[in-house]
């Protein structure tokens, strides 16, 4: 299962730019060496610190921040955060050898619209990026066993009544795309599940994360999971 939506996010035509962020310059240097020379992606920069990545991206404006977790001063949970509460920010892609449960929904739940594993093959990585640029968030498949495993872990039952709450926010159809979105559909399965057009379902979409105040639709897939809702 792949968290999905189907709208776009960098011009038609245009290459993606990508900010890397790692702390170790050999990581940097192969992430530079196997970016740089895919199809439609372009290196605009790189930081050794979460603290350099604002006058980064108002220097470099990339789509995409590559961020690794463990760095020294500001760490990249941290970053990810204060980026994302910048107004019109880049997307981030949390890049890691660290797939523990807290650095997984800490990041998600700052705003990452991905989360990668450092072992994941170059071209996924690339593709990775590509998916995120256009709007598509992505979850490696350890991640999404993980979000999983949490509806059955202990304390979700105070988790659950509060997202079922929150949902209860929503318009019946807003409620409705919202549960396809947690179930990891894009927004032309919605549609075609719901019989509504693609420009509807986006349409819901914006509505539903506006009225429960999150940033994209991986918040609003967490929130679908917390609440339990997944499986129907």
């Amino acid at each position: 299962m792949t968290i999905r939506t189907g709208g776009g996010a960098s011009g038609a035509g245009r290459a993606v730019r990508v900010l890397l962020v790692d702390d170790d310059p050999l990581v940097r240097a192969g992430l530079r060496l196997m970016l740089g020379g895919a199809s439609g992606l372009e290196i605009a920069g790189e930081a050794s610190d979460g603290a350099e990545v604002p006058r980064l991206v108002d220097l470099h404006r990339p789509d995409v921040v590559l961020m690794d977790i463990r760095m020294p001063g500001v760490d990249g949970l941290a970053a990810t955060e204060a980026l994302r509460r910048r107004p019109d920010p880049p997307e981030v892609i949390v890049l890691t050898t660290f797939d523990a449960d807290d650095h997984v929904l800490r990041a998600l739940r700052a705003g990452a619209a991905g989360f990668v594993l450092k072992d994941t093959p170059p071209a996924e990585i690339a593709e990775a990026v590509r998916r995120v640029a256009a709007g598509d968030p992505v979850l490696s498949p350890a991640v999404v066993r993980r979000l999983i495993a949490r509806v059955a872990s202990p304390g979700h039952g105070d988790r659950r009544a509060g997202a079922r709450r929150r949902l209860e926010e929503l318009g019946e159809r807003e409620r409705q795309v919202a549960l396809a979105v947690g179930r990891g559909g894009s927004n032309a399965e919605i549609a075609a599940e719901l019989h509504l057009s693609v420009p509807t379902v986006k349409t819901h979409v914006s509505r539903a994360l506006a009225k429960l105040g999150l940033g994209n639709r991986v918040q609003l897939a967490l929130l679908v999971h917390d609440a339990g809702l997944t499986d129907g």
